[in-house]
């Protein structure tokens, strides 16, 4: 008989890639993962796992096994929402993970309506960009992750997920008051750029963008906060592109404001495949849907 916590911390180990990241997710030792793993190749009667330079990776029958964790885990979250479904399930706790700017323009709006809709669901947010949000619910630290769309992401048909999608965010240009007229971004290929750090799937966004007009974006300064971005744009350090719903509320008297052509955040939440239809993540997960910028 498998033990479904061991199929856990073998998937944990494929998403994390190291024994030591996987056990850090898992709030498990280094020495209790390599056990658990240990127990489960036992049960299986095959090698799992390989070493690949630092990290491991998984062996073809630890693939399979994994293929099926997937499917497994999945079962057990939708056997999880039809208990919860047949005991009510109208009261609880779940925890929401989401980047700053979904949070103030669909999140706020969405606790604010089921405050009135189902007030004994109790709503946690934790700010994370969105490539954390979807770590911390597939380590289960989160319930929902609200997400975006960028070169890393899981793909569509991930089958850890379920994704609903939420909204399409266009992208502006951001310039010193005194910029000279730009028609394109290639026209800024030799300036300094502000952005987010690497990993932020921003970052990713607007680098795909330059990209694909013919050049790198030269970073010179580097933040995820988006006001410090504006600043340094108003004190002439430098341009970005800048989703146009951060730029909500912000001091734009120093700086110039275009609408860029082409590149776009894609917004999404997600949740652990088989919790879509959980009736305390439901009510949250319609009210985010009908919320469009």
């Amino acid at each position: 008989m498998i033990d479904t916590r061991r199929l856990r911390t073998l998937r944990a180990v494929a998403d994390h890639g190291t024994v030591t990241a996987a056990a850090a997710a898992l709030h498990l030792t280094p020495s209790a993962v390599s056990q658990q793993l240990a127990a489960l190749e036992h049960e299986v009667g095959h090698r799992l796992l390989t070493r690949d330079g630092r990290g491991v990776r998984l062996t073809a029958v630890g693939r399979i096994l994994l293929e099926h964790t997937n499917e497994v885990l999945a079962q057990l979250e939708r056997a999880q929402a039809e208990v919860a479904a047949y005991a009510s399930g109208q009261e609880g706790e779940i925890t929401v993970a989401s980047f700053a700017t979904a949070i103030s323009v669909v999140l706020a709006p969405a606790i604010r309506e089921l405050r009135d809709k189902a007030p004994d669901i109790t709503i946690k947010v934790r700010d994370a960009e969105g490539d954390q949000a979807l770590t911390l619910l597939l380590d289960e630290e989160a319930d929902i992750a609200i997400a975006v769309e960028y070169r890393g992401a899981p793909a569509s048909g991930d089958p850890r997920l379920t994704r609903i999608p939420l909204y399409a965010e266009p992208f502006d240009l951001v310039l010193p008051h005194d910029h000279a007229p730009v028609t394109r971004l290639a026209d800024l290929k030799d300036e300094p750029w502000i952005g987010p750090y690497p990993g932020n799937p921003v970052h990713d966004l607007l680098t795909v963008a330059c990209e694909r007009e013919g050049f790198t974006p030269a970073f010179t300064h580097y933040s995820d906060d988006f006001r410090a971005v504006v600043a340094l744009i108003g004190a002439g350090a430098g341009v970005a592109l800048v989703p146009r719903l951060a730029l909500r509320h912000l001091d734009l008297s120093l700086v110039t404001v275009r609408a860029a052509p082409g590149p776009e955040r894609r917004v999404f939440a997600a949740v652990r495949r088989g919790a879509e239809h959980h009736p305390l993540l439901t009510p949250l997960i319609e009210a985010l849907a009908t919320r469009t910028p």
